[in-house]
């Protein structure tokens, strides 16, 4: 295929169903690590599954994220830039992706929490975000009157380079010999990269809705402009609630208790009135997208819940560093995150009014395993981990081999209920790839980047 006739953001998001199969791969064999304490013990286990599961899943949300800002762009603007520096960003990306893996394979690790690979290969990302952000603002710096989902994916594309810029303090020596200060960085980079990515797939939702609905009400809707501003402040202040129990200002404690996750309660309500004025005809019509739309909605809900919890103080001195962290982990980054790229993806794939009833069928069995197998995935992990805070927190306390053993019938329930999931989410993810990668570009729609 020519240069010519490459679809930019078809391109990023099918490289990012890539890393989805890679990342659920690695989650199922990792997973295997909660039953059988030996699985793959001579070659570290966990402690090489993890990292390299963890990578591969914030990659397919910053590719999808990128993608998504393409394909959507395509379709708004006739305004063009230079195809060749998006080409240029995506291999900066796969020189990274191969970077990362060739380092964990080879024991190579020397990163932080969620970036564990050589900080070397941070350097490619880095390269590639600014190529990014330099051809967002050539196109949308052209265009007065700007939606709401303009607003956010430039807060969210300028963010996160500022944060991921700060995630890498640590390698000066300033940063890194003080361990409250290194330690605070560390944990506050961690929320303020997901507000970041947040703000992508938040806009990304509400151009998919005035896309669906064919107008540019949910877009320009003071509520979604609130949302906005609501998210904006969150991104900056709202990382206060991961370091309570850090030695940090009392006020940085309350401030993050205050605005944390409050952003969710208008994105409920934007979808919830937006579901209700969408004819039934289109929601047919757009079967796939509506229905991820709504699934992401329902966890949203489940997960404000959680993240309301995680808020209050002394419910976080039990929680921290628990499976509880990583249930609300999982929950948005796949209940949430992964159910608007995957509407995203049906939409952009121009797939959905040539499947065929064999395929639907097949989709929709897909989909509502999903929602079954993630929720007792995320309960499963809730129970263990309320159960490991009161143990972490009693006087009395058993030894930490007692209490695993304790909590292992649902650690077993996790682990099957995520092979369950990851089975589930091949079936959709591995159709949408191959359609991704063979369907025939229309010419009229191709991003001239």
């Amino acid at each position: 295929m020519s240069l010519s006739k490459i679809n930019i953001g078809k391109l990023f998001l099918a490289t990012a169903l890539a890393m989805l199969i890679l990342g659920l791969l690695l989650g199922v064999l990792a997973s295997q690590t909660y039953i059988f304490a030996n699985f793959m013990k001579v070659h570290n286990g966990l402690a090489l599954l993890r990292p390299m599961h963890v990578s591969s899943v914030m990659i397919w949300i910053l590719l999808g994220a990128t993608g998504c800002i393409y394909s959507s762009l395509s379709s708004i603007t006739n305004i063009t830039t230079t195809k060749n520096i998006a080409i240029v960003q995506w291999i900066f990306w796969i020189v990274a992706i191969i970077g990362i893996f060739y380092s964990y394979l080879n024991r190579n690790f020397g990163g932080r929490e969620y970036w564990e690979f050589n900080p070397v290969w941070s350097l490619p990302i880095a390269v590639a975000w600014l190529l990014f952000i330099y051809n967002f603002l050539k196109i949308v710096l052209k265009i007065k009157n700007w939606p709401v989902y303009f607003w956010m994916w430039l807060t969210g594309i300028c963010f996160f380079m500022f944060t991921f810029i700060e995630n890498y303090l640590w390698v000066l020596p300033y940063f890194r010999e003080n361990f409250i200060t290194d330690t605070t960085i560390q944990w506050k980079v961690n929320g303020s990269l997901v507000g970041s990515w947040n703000q992508i797939l938040y806009g990304t939702a509400f151009y998919l809705m005035d896309r669906i609905k064919k107008s540019e009400s949910t877009g320009r809707s003071r509520l979604a402009f609130a949302m906005y501003f609501l998210g904006l402040f969150n991104l900056m202040f709202n990382w206060g609630h991961h370091i309570y129990i850090l030695p940090t200002e009392p006020y940085i404690r309350y401030i993050g208790y205050a605005v944390s996750m409050t952003e969710w309660v208008f994105f409920i309500k934007i979808i919830h009135d937006w579901r209700k004025s969408v004819p039934h005809s289109i929601s047919k019509k757009k079967y796939f997208t509506y229905k991820y739309l709504m699934a992401a909605d329902f966890w949203v809900f489940l997960n404000l819940g959680q993240a309301l919890m995680m808020s209050i103080p002394a419910f976080n001195l039990y929680t921290h560093g628990t499976h509880v962290t990583v249930a609300h982990a999982m929950g948005t980054t796949i209940g949430i995150n992964t159910m608007i790229l995957l509407a995203a993806c049906f939409e952009f794939s121009g797939w959905q009014s040539k499947i065929s009833s064999k395929t639907q069928r097949i989709l929709k069995a897909s989909f509502w395993s999903i929602q079954v197998m993630l929720f007792v995935f995320w309960l499963s992990l809730n129970i263990a981990g309320i159960q490991k805070g009161i143990w972490q927190m009693s006087e009395h306390q058993t030894t930490f081999n007692v209490m695993m053993r304790s909590i292992k019938p649902l650690l077993t329930v996790f682990a099957i209920s995520g092979f369950g999931l990851a089975i589930a989410v091949l079936m959709t993810v591995s159709l949408l790839f191959i359609k991704m990668i063979s369907v025939k570009m229309d010419k009229t729609k191709i991003l001239e980047i």
